[in-house]
């Protein structure tokens, strides 16, 4: 089921998925949505149709060295910096549609933010208010905490 064969009163971030303008969307429009989706079906179709808008990953970063260990699905992360105090950039990719939507609702989350402010952030309240950590199976979750795990090691990397 598409996005767009849902309920047209729902928030126009869910219906608009399919050419997101600005990716990733904000914390608080995933809070929003999520809000807005009463159905927990609905949030992980919402998900899913997250993971079709994450850019894809240039193949040469699709290599051994940026898997995410600790996935059931292959994951790969990469990150860029220009320096100490500019935003990391965050790559990521997966073969399965469900953990690219997780990606991005971590890319929310961690956009915009320096290699100290992702070593420092706590991930785990966002997490909770979007329900993911009680609503996730537990293979999904380790899954979800390995990307986690991952790019804090990155951005540490940065702050050295």
């Amino acid at each position: 089921m598409n996005s767009i064969d849902y309920d047209l009163n729902l928030p126009s971030l869910y219906r608009s998925t399919t050419n997101m303008p600005d990716f990733p969307p904000t914390v608080e429009e995933l809070l929003e949505t999520f809000e807005d989706l009463p159905e927990w079906d609905e949030r992980y179709d919402f998900i899913i149709d997250l993971g079709r808008e994450l850019p894809a990953l240039p193949a040469e970063k699709q290599s051994d060295e940026n898997i995410v260990e600790g996935c059931m699905s292959t994951v790969w992360m990469a990150t860029d910096i220009s320096a100490a105090e500019q935003p990391v950039v965050i790559h990521a990719d997966s073969d399965s549609l469900i953990v690219k939507g997780l990606i991005a609702v971590l890319l929310a989350f961690y956009h915009g933010k320096t290699a100290q402010q992702i070593v420092d952030a706590d991930v785990s309240e966002y997490l909770t208010s979007l329900g993911l950590n009680q609503h996730l199976s537990p293979q999904r979750r380790n899954g979800l905490f390995s990307m986690i795990k991952r790019l804090n090691a990155l951005a540490q990397q940065h702050c050295e």
